[in-house]
């Protein structure tokens, strides 16, 4: 009897992360989808707030010219005619479509692995652990995807008119054929590490925490009894929420990659750089612009992420459940 006892426990399935809701598991098509969920989210948002880039850029590497949101728009548009708010455009797109398939589709891929490496008690336990690296683990491949193109904007959007070419083609060919000058294609990878994997691992948490909070305080049904529309305003919700956290969150690291793009900077370290403009300018110049722009950006970013999955039957992100 003994003999059988034993066979029996082997028998029972370990448990596996990926198909944790038997309805939707996590195969590869599930992860691929996030992916493309993931381009749509970063590629469009990122893009459609080109013209609040350019200003914020500006505003950090130019201060006594660019003095907020309003003047500075208005300041482009006279000097360079209203074409000029949109200048980076396509590096932006394609960048930040780079940085999403990589950001989300690969959360989703570490979420998983680390959540079978820590086995389901652990998982549940240690959730936010679980977030916080997994995050900072697709962030650090979604900057490396990122990196060139997001320095083609970065120099495309605060060149004085007339000193760069703003078309993407011949400013990337500016880009590359002067590496030694410019430092691309993989020159702000450092600086964008240091901006991106902690707002991201700031993005991720605060949504998924958020998130964890409505169902638990304020909705307090089971999450799939509630209508689409009612979960994905708690997406819209907890993603502005999360992306306002960020934005101060990473602030200091976004001024000083503004700065780098700036010639008068050339060849200087980063620290060199940061005692020049001083912590208090590094803190707050072009925050209320971020704070506005990353909201509404991060919220978005969510909402178009989670409205894809719930279009393809995936359900939306968050709201961990205690295994009872």
């Amino acid at each position: 009897a003994e003999m059988s006892g034993t066979n029996h426990q082997e028998v029972k399935p370990v448990w596996n992360s990926r198909y944790q809701n038997p309805k939707i598991p996590h195969d590869n098509s599930y992860y691929f989808k996030c992916m493309i969920a993931g381009i749509l989210s970063c590629g469009v948002t990122h893009t459609l707030v080109c013209p609040l880039d350019v200003v914020k850029c500006n505003m950090q590497t130019n201060p006594q010219k660019f003095k907020g949101l309003v003047p500075g728009l208005k300041t482009l548009i006279s000097e360079e005619g209203a074409r000029a708010i949109w200048k980076g455009w396509l590096p932006t797109a394609i960048g930040y479509s780079m940085q999403g398939f990589c950001k989300f589709g690969f959360y989703e891929i570490f979420k998983d692995l680390y959540s079978n490496a820590a086995g389901e008690q652990n998982a549940y336990k240690y959730r936010d652990y679980i977030y916080l690296t997994a995050s900072a683990s697709a962030e650090f491949f979604a900057d490396i995807a990122l990196c060139p193109m997001e320095m083609v904007k970065v120099k495309v959007q605060t060149s004085p008119a007339g000193t760069f070419p703003t078309a993407f083609g011949p400013a990337f060919a500016a880009m590359n054929g002067n590496r030694a000058e410019t430092r691309f294609p993989f020159g702000s990878v450092g600086p964008l590490w240091s901006r991106q994997i902690p707002y991201t691992m700031a993005k991720f948490y605060f949504f998924e925490k958020t998130v964890e909070m409505f169902y638990k305080h304020l909705l307090t049904n089971p999450k799939d009894t509630y209508s689409k529309g009612t979960q994905l305003s708690v997406t819209f919700a907890s993603g502005y929420i999360a992306g306002v956290v960020c934005a101060i969150v990473s602030h200091p690291a976004d001024s000083l990659v503004s700065q780098l793009g700036k010639k008068e900077n050339k060849g200087k370290s980063i620290g060199t750089i940061a005692s020049e403009v001083g912590a208090k300018k590094l803190f707050t110049a072009g925050l209320g612009t971020r704070i506005l722009m990353i909201g509404t950006l991060t919220g978005l970013q969510w909402w178009i992420y989670d409205t894809f999955k719930t279009v393809f039957g995936m359900g939306t992100t968050g709201g961990a459940v205690a295994k009872k």
